[in-house]
């Protein structure tokens, strides 16, 4: 297999894709993020800036989260609701609207040097209080459904089998076993 550059300059990103796909190479590639509802569009852009700077096989990634009770915001803006109210805040906020009920999903764009495709997983969950201090974003305030452990409080190799990530990415790497 080709080398294939996960775009991202988030260590514990990579570390989660590397664990399902061990051949991806990061590539740290300040790459200007447009402000979309929209997923899809967002890893467009993406790869679109990724092709001008660097030759090859890339992939990109934009995580959501949709709050039942904030109208699914912040979806893809969850990067600037953390910045600005951290994980209790959102948590705060989240309980004022009186529905904690959320989804998580990722949508990672694979670009192979010809064409691009898209891949999703998602996971279902509520809005918990915070616990513990963060190790990773929001995963101190997302607790996946059918656990009684937020993301954060559960063994790194128990979220990695469920997340979102991981689901978008076995789907990446089903797709490279099948390319094969």
């Amino acid at each position: 297999m080709k080398e294939i550059y996960f775009i991202t300059e988030n260590k514990n990103k990579f570390l989660e894709a590397k664990a399902i796909i061990p051949e991806l190479e990061q590539l740290d590639l300040d790459i200007p993020e447009i402000q979309e509802l929209d997923p899809k569009k967002i890893i467009e852009e993406k790869l679109k800036e990724a092709i001008k700077r660097k030759k090859g096989q890339f992939i990109v990634e934009d995580t959501s989260l949709y709050i039942k009770g904030l109208n699914r915001l912040p979806g893809p803006l969850i990067k600037w609701f953390l910045k600005s109210l951290e994980c209790r805040g959102i948590y705060e906020l989240t309980t004022k609207q009186g529905d904690n009920n959320a989804e998580a999903v990722t949508v990672i764009g694979y670009y192979n040097g010809k064409e691009e495709k898209f891949f999703k997983g998602s996971i279902k969950g509520k809005i918990v209080y915070p616990k513990s201090e963060s190790k990773f974003g929001w995963d101190p305030i997302f607790q996946p459904e059918g656990y009684n452990v937020s993301f954060n409080d559960m063994p790194k190799e128990e979220k990695n089998k469920i997340s979102m990530r991981a689901q978008a990415f076995k789907k990446l790497k089903a797709h490279f076993d099948k390319s094969k």
